[in-house]
């Protein structure tokens, strides 16, 4: 059986500033994309394991975004929490293609 991919244009790289993310919604399903500060972009489920708090609206540090709810810490390269609390999110591939953002299925 042959995997079909689905590559998804969402928005250009100035749409983003770094050390920050913004909601798209691809489908039925609703992404956080962040743009580190080294200009990387990650995409990740945005809402927290642990009570639904959009990750979106949390703070950016390094590799990490910080749920606005309840200060759990996300790594938004693998979409693991950081112990004590457990749990994860679904992550998503990133791809920049010129001034283009792409989330692939």
């Amino acid at each position: 059986m042959k995997h079909v991919v689905e590559r998804v244009k969402v928005l250009r790289v100035d749409e983003v500033a770094k050390d920050f993310g913004k909601t798209v919604q691809v489908g039925d399903v609703e992404i956080a994309l962040f743009r580190l500060k080294n200009g990387e972009f990650y995409a990740i489920e945005n809402r927290c394991p642990h009570r639904g708090g959009v990750l979106v609206e949390g703070m950016v540090s390094g590799q990490h975004v910080f749920c606005p709810m309840h200060d759990w810490k996300i790594d938004v390269t693998t979409g693991k929490v950081q112990e004590p609390d457990h749990g994860c999110v679904n992550t998503y591939k990133v791809e920049v293609e010129g001034d283009d953002v792409y989330i692939v299925f």
